[in-house]
């Protein structure tokens, strides 16, 4: 058997693959990455648009990454939660140093779900009520409680799983809930949905409002000026633990450590992952403002994993987090979104019927496809097997081309590295734009 055969056979005969039914996939053999591309055993570079799951922000195999790795595995490769430990203490600090306001605290945890399922169980314990209002277009992971919180389908079949979560609808101005005409009446009637959310619910039953501050997967939803303070201040009103899920949004994708700078708004509870080491290892965690750490002082938290702030994951934080800062990645990311995708996205607009709509910000962008002036969605909400077909046609016509897309509904998400080149962001809007000629073959004019 060839290297390829050989991992293809290993794959399709032991490897449970997570959300796919198992015999309707057929995995691509990856033989390796660096910066902006990976390629297959047969050499095919594919310009990774996608940042595998909107998580390598500093790019595949940075050889300080490597070396920091490497470096502490060579010193010490694990000690227990209860233990300090020199890269582990390092890392909190650093998030603390750029988090807003007075979240100093950092509880580890191994990925995304996990920060939020702890994070809940913080706001739970903190304010001695059990409701969690959510959004219905969020992801929020696939842990029990974080799955629960989720709005997108993939919460269906988990049903039911936890009990306490209540779905409201966030502002979505080009799809508006609210009959709204602008951005701002779109964050006025969002936010009065939300409050009388509350009101319905009992501002007393409800221990968090957990919202993606820039939604992802569903959609890359930008909230209209004022909301999130709008929700801090409703948060304040009632006693409500404000949560800004930042697992795809935060270090550098939009452009700022965390999302929540653009706006200037201060939550209680920050959950963070992805991009805070680029999945080099698994790696998440709660940033905790000093009201809700101090409700801990005497009293244990009951939660804990073996592998909190495991010591060669933190390390690679500490080495991530350096990275952003003495190579400018942060900075970069946000000139890349203002000065190249922002404007080539506009450009792209204006040239395909297919799209209805482009939002972003970094390098955190959505173009948003439809099939005729009505805005009817390229392909139904949640659409699978044929109904998928025309996205599915666009993904390979990119694919095709060497470009590996990020694609969601009636989306294609323009994800890229934060590293990435100009050049390279330019590559890709190229062969989007041939590849959107598949999407304009299916709407009616």
């Amino acid at each position: 058997m060839t290297d390829e055969a050989q991992v293809r056979a290993d794959d399709r005969a032991h490897v449970f693959h997570s959300w796919s039914a198992q015999g309707l996939i057929n995995p691509l053999p990856i033989a390796g990455a660096l910066g902006s591309y990976f390629w297959d055993y047969d050499g095919k570079k594919y310009l990774d648009f996608s940042s595998q799951l909107v998580n390598i922000n500093i790019g595949h195999q940075h050889p300080r990454m490597v070396e920091a790795i490497q470096e502490q595995a060579a010193k010490l490769c694990t000690i227990q939660p209860a233990f300090a430990n020199d890269k582990r203490g390092e890392a909190a600090r650093m998030i603390a140093e750029v988090a807003p306001g007075s979240l100093n605290k950092v509880f580890f945890t191994n990925g995304g779900a996990e920060a939020n399922e702890n994070a809940i169980r913080m706001a739970r314990l903190h304010t001695g009520r059990h409701k969690v209002l959510s959004t219905y277009r969020s992801y929020h992971g696939s842990t029990a409680t974080a799955i629960t919180a989720t709005g997108d389908p993939r919460r269906w079949p988990n049903e039911p799983v936890a009990v306490g979560v209540v779905h409201f609808w966030g502002p979505y101005p080009y799809r508006s809930p609210f009959y709204a005409e602008t951005e701002e009446q779109e964050g006025e009637r969002a936010l009065q949905h939300l409050r009388d959310t509350i009101v319905f619910e009992g501002a007393g039953t409800i221990a968090a409002i957990l919202i993606e501050t820039v939604v992802g997967t569903n959609g890359i939803l930008i909230p209209p000026p004022g909301y999130l303070a709008g929700v801090r201040a409703l948060c304040d009103e009632f006693g409500i633990v404000f949560i800004a899920d930042e697992v795809m949004a935060g270090f550098g994708r939009c452009g700022e450590w965390f999302a929540v700078d653009h706006w200037g708004v201060t939550p209680d509870l920050i959950t963070f992952a992805k991009g805070v080491n680029s999945g080099y290892l698994p790696l998440g965690g709660v940033v905790i403002s000093d009201e809700i750490a101090e409700t801990f002082r005497e009293r244990p938290f009951p939660g804990g994993l073996t592998y909190s702030g495991h010591p060669l994951a933190v390390a690679s934080a500490v080495a991530s987090m350096q990275i952003f800062k003495e190579e400018g990645i942060i900075e970069h990311a946000r000139a890349l979104g203002e000065d190249v995708i922002g404007p080539g996205l506009a450009a792209l607009a204006a040239k395909h019927p297919s799209i209805g709509d482009v939002r972003g910000l970094g390098v955190f962008w959505a173009i948003e496809l439809i099939r005729d002036a009505d805005k009817t969605p390229l392909v139904p909400f949640n659409a699978s097997g044929a109904a998928a077909g025309p996205m599915n046609d666009v993904a390979a016509a990119c694919k095709e081309r060497g470009l590996w897309p990020f694609v969601h509904f009636n989306r294609i998400h323009v994800v890229p590295p934060c590293t990435a080149s100009v050049a390279e962001v330019r590559e890709g809007l190229a062969i989007l734009d041939e590849a959107l000629t598949v999407a304009d073959g299916f709407y009616a004019s």
